[in-house]
């Protein structure tokens, strides 16, 4: 295992050593939360696919190959899906408005009300999202070392939180490249193979296993509808999403580097249903179906190759984890306590905003790590996270792209009340359940079309405004004329 150690210690110390690279980078606002919207198409491509393929998308994407066969994929695939639709229908508007959160837009299409509310219901999705990951270290830490699962948190979230506050958006950058890297050298092109073959092939595994683990939709209609509703739209409207978006060179570069990123994803998510399926093949008999991924990459894999795909689970868990924790604070800071003392400072006080944010950063990072030592149930926090996301945030932000008679008193009304029936209908039905989403998000919609018809129209005037930002004719910052 030294080999294995040796490759893990190298990798965490290159994490840090970027870190303090982009602290060097990142003098400037937009240079720290959105890397001087300077990343050009294959950096933007890497760090795009380094957000979305997370701990869940790695770990949890064995593990459900390794519960419903290749239909497993699905959870994974409908990410995929919606970061494709997200960079096909919307990311060149998105990149063209040069504004830092989702809740800026929703400002800027509505008339400046709507950025509060809808920035706290962003910023709880945002938090869980970061805890969530951050608990994932223990499993990863507890497979390296069998290390105590508050000390692997501590370690793992204290790295993320060093380099994503010293640099802020150039070192997260950065190390999603080298993470993107590893996710492809440790999970594509090592354990895939690797784990298929001493699976004994494919007639091997189709001779073992029932014929529903090579059915498409073995995992069932309703499973996929949920996570098309969850995981396909909430990649339409998160803000560590978004944020990436806001790093694009240009339009172009965020509509054809997301579509490769988008398409990298559907491949990554059948590769992890194919490598439970051959866990499941090798054994049948785990005690939890999100131990395959540990389990194969112990057992079957040769010294040093092991390291290099624990680090890359390792990476997959980083990558959403410094993601998640830089739009927690960018929006904390931003749409929060910017709005709560007053009118933030402007633009061109630099170097105040940066250690600004870079302490937000460091505020959030810590308590991120507190919350999640003290959680035990991972999936109902991201569940309830997930919830109200699309329940209250959903339909006001496609509604403000798509429909010009929204209006402020509308997005305000759906943000509200679909937020609230989420809330409630959990209460009713279960955390777990599927109907609070459904009903929630219905239920935004119809009060959001009603209340927008109900009211005045929008100012022509804000409106008018809102074309010119949509068509990048009145960025608020320069261009930068260097690529990266």
């Amino acid at each position: 295992m030294a080999v294995d150690y040796t490759v893990i210690v190298v990798y965490l110390a290159g994490m840090l050593a970027m870190g303090w690279w982009g602290m060097r980078r990142a003098k400037s606002k937009s240079e720290f939360l959105v890397a001087g919207r300077r990343l050009g198409p294959w950096m933007y491509s890497g760090t795009m696919a380094a957000i979305v393929l997370g701990g869940a998308s790695t770990i949890g994407g064995v593990g459900l190959g390794y519960q419903y066969g290749l239909s497993g994929a699905w959870m994974v695939f409908t990410i995929g899906l919606g970061l494709l639709a997200l960079s096909v229908f919307f990311s060149a508007r998105i990149a063209r408005l040069k504004v830092y959160t989702v809740s800026e837009m929703l400002d800027l299409r509505y008339g400046g009300r709507a950025g509060v509310i809808s920035g706290v219901v962003m910023w709880a999705y945002t938090l869980m999202l970061a805890v969530t990951s951050t608990i994932a270290y223990a499993t990863i830490f507890d497979v390296l070392f069998d290390m105590n699962r508050t000390l692997a948190i501590i370690l793992g979230g204290s790295i993320v939180v060093a380099y994503s506050t010293l640099g802020g958006m150039w070192s997260i950058t950065l190390t999603d490249m080298v993470q993107f890297v590893v996710k492809t050298i440790g999970v594509l092109l090592l354990l895939l193979p690797i784990a298929v073959v001493k699976a004994g092939g494919f007639g091997e595994m189709r001779a073992k296993l029932p014929t529903e683990y090579f059915d498409p939709l073995g995992i069932g209609g309703e499973t996929i509808f949920t996570y098309v509703l969850i995981y396909t739209f909430g990649m339409l409207i998160g803000q560590d999403i978004w944020q990436r978006v806001f790093t694009a060179r240009s339009d172009k570069v965020a509509r054809y580097g997301g579509t490769v990123a988008g398409t990298y994803c559907l491949v990554y998510a059948i590769a992890g249903a194919v490598i439970g399926t051959a866990a499941k093949v090798m054994y049948p008999k785990l005690p939890s179906a999100d131990a395959a991924f540990a389990t194969i990459v112990k057992d079957e894999l040769p010294m040093g190759v092991r390291g290099l795909v624990l680090a890359a689970a390792l990476a997959a868990v980083m990558s959403t984890s410094s993601g998640a924790l830089i739009a927690c604070a960018t929006v904390a800071n931003n749409d929060i306590w910017s709005r709560l003392r007053g009118a933030a400072a402007p633009e061109s006080e630099g170097h105040d905003e940066v250690k600004g944010n870079r302490a937000f950063i460091l505020i959030m990072g810590v308590a991120v790590i507190v919350i999640a030592i003290a959680l035990n149930d991972v999936v109902e926090a991201l569940t309830v996270a997930y919830n109200l996301l699309v329940g209250g945030l959903l339909v006001p932000i496609l509604g403000g792209l798509l429909w010009r008679r929204g209006t402020a008193p509308g997005a305000l009304a759906a943000v509200a009340v679909g937020g609230l029936s989420v809330i409630g209908l959990m209460w009713g039905y279960g955390i777990l359940a599927t109907e609070p989403v459904y009903y929630g998000l219905l239920t935004s919609l119809a009060v959001y079309v009603v209340v927008s018809l109900a009211t005045r129209p929008t100012d022509a005037a804000v409106l008018a405004a809102w074309r010119e930002r949509l068509a990048g004719r009145d960025a608020t910052e320069p261009r930068a004329p260097a690529a990266v």
